[in-house]
């Protein structure tokens, strides 16, 4: 039986302070060990984020992505992982992220960890929320860039975009393609094919 995270309602969907006399961390662990299942628990640049299961609209997209990748990757070798966790690399806390889709050779994840390293991962994508957009555009550009992962795709919903970013260089990405959602969305190397996000 799930138990009920001690926070309260509003830091569902902002980030969550501390508990008094715990590290963020310490904090961040017993968040993680308490969430209901299907629930997301993210650590990002010191600040603890909680989130409920995404609705219908989000994973439709998420799974469209998937069956394209499965249809036009170059590479057969290359998998796609969703409900994975990253342990990235931060200023001053570890970060810890789960993408909506993670993409990376067959096998990069075969081990009992709950948190991975992101050197064999080629994208990342992220579909926003209500509750996720602000640190999908932000804070998670950060995070990714820093990682060096060279593709994140972020699915923004609100602004009816997608954003390709590429060449990570410290904490950005050299490069941010933007196209309307509809349009045919080309992912540069090391994926190199088409999105149609007209299916979206």
């Amino acid at each position: 039986m799930a138990m009920p995270l001690p926070v309260p309602e509003s830091a569902f969907s902002e980030g969550v302070p501390d508990r008094e006399g715990a590290s963020v961390q310490e904090t961040f662990e017993l968040f993680s060990a308490l969430a209901p299942k299907g629930w997301r628990v993210e650590l990002i640049e010191g600040e603890i984020y909680v989130g409920p299961p995404a609705n219908g609209d989000h994973e439709e997209i998420v799974t469209e992505v998937v069956e394209q990748v499965i249809a036009r990757r170059v590479d057969r070798e290359l998998r796609n992982f969703t409900g994975i966790g990253l342990g990235l690399p931060g200023i001053a806390d570890p970060v810890r992220v789960i993408p909506d889709l993670v993409i990376a050779p067959k096998g990069s994840f075969d081990d009992q960890q709950e948190w991975h390293e992101a050197d064999p991962v080629l994208l990342v994508a992220e579909v926003t929320s209500s509750s996720t957009a602000s640190r999908d555009r932000v804070q998670k550009i950060r995070a990714y860039a820093r990682a060096g992962i060279p593709l994140y795709l972020l699915i923004d919903r609100d602004a009816n975009e997608a954003v390709v970013c590429s060449e990570p260089s410290g904490d950005d990405y050299g490069h941010k393609s933007i196209h309307k959602l509809g349009t045919q969305v080309p992912l540069p190397s090391p994926l190199g094919f088409t999105l149609d996000t007209s299916e979206f």
